[in-house]
């Protein structure tokens, strides 16, 4: 399984991936899931990936080589904006399952695959998009300024009450980590290392690009300060009256 984010802040642009694929409980192995294509000074641009890695490849591999779109073909370096970027990994999501699908499906396998893309070319906006398995996707905004993809249940409740469009980047670096670090405990098949990338809105080029192991000494500060934050403050609030006037309270 995988767990990514992204965070589109008014600041720029927060990413993180874990790294494990595993195909059962005893096939483990480490694949960076994040894909950076840039040019200084003009553009940035991100992909996340979640789902078969197979199929996560393949897409890559053809965005790398170019794909047609609207008579034209083209890379994640030479396409005009984001937008347009959007719609050409979308495209390169429906070439491989053209490619691919019938044969997996013979297989018994099925075409699994999300993908975020964010970033900016020169023109335009940062943009944080989410694409599905049909090449359709959908994108952040001020109102929902995070995506995620994989397994993203257990790392969705801090940025539901924590992440706003204004929040600082400093401030999404910890929120994304402190996600992380709740799924990392509750679901075993995402596991470090992590890989964080952030990106200042306007400045064309990667403000910091880190892979997190388990001994980086921030990473463990978060991770054990954020458990001792929620048992003080589970431990601070306030008994509920009815249990002792049900005779349950002591």
């Amino acid at each position: 399984m995988t767990y990514c984010v992204g965070l589109h802040l008014r600041e720029g642009l927060v990413f993180l991936s874990d790294t494990r694929t595993n195909a059962g409980v005893d096939n483990i192995s480490t694949f960076g899931k994040m894909q950076v294509e840039a040019v200084p000074h003009e553009r940035v641009l991100v992909m996340l990936s979640a789902g078969n890695l197979a199929i996560t490849q393949a897409v890559w591999s053809r965005l790398q080589e170019g794909v047609s779109l609207g008579g034209e073909t083209l890379t994640l370096r030479s396409v005009p904006s984001m937008f347009r970027a959007a719609q050409l990994v979308g495209q390169a999501v429906r070439e491989v399952y053209a490619a691919d699908g019938p044969s997996l499906s013979a297989q018994g396998v099925g075409f699994d695959i999300s993908l975020m893309l964010g970033g900016q070319i020169a023109g335009g906006p940062p943009r944080l998009f989410l694409v599905y398995a049909a090449g359709n996707f959908i994108e952040a905004t001020a109102d929902t300024p995070f995506l995620q993809i994989g397994e993203h249940k257990y790392g969705k409740p801090i940025l539901d009450r924590a992440v706003g469009f204004d929040t600082p980047l400093i401030d999404g670096v910890k929120l994304v980590l402190i996600s992380m670090d709740s799924t990392l405990r509750s679901n075993l098949t995402v596991g470090m290392p992590i890989d964080l990338l952030v990106y200042r809105t306007d400045s064309f080029g990667v403000a910091l690009r880190r892979r997190i192991t388990e001994e980086d000494p921030y990473f463990r500060a978060v991770s054990e300060g954020w458990s001792r934050a929620l048992r003080n403050a589970y431990m601070a609030l306030p008994r509920p009256d009815w249990l002792a006037e049900a005779g349950a309270g002591e």
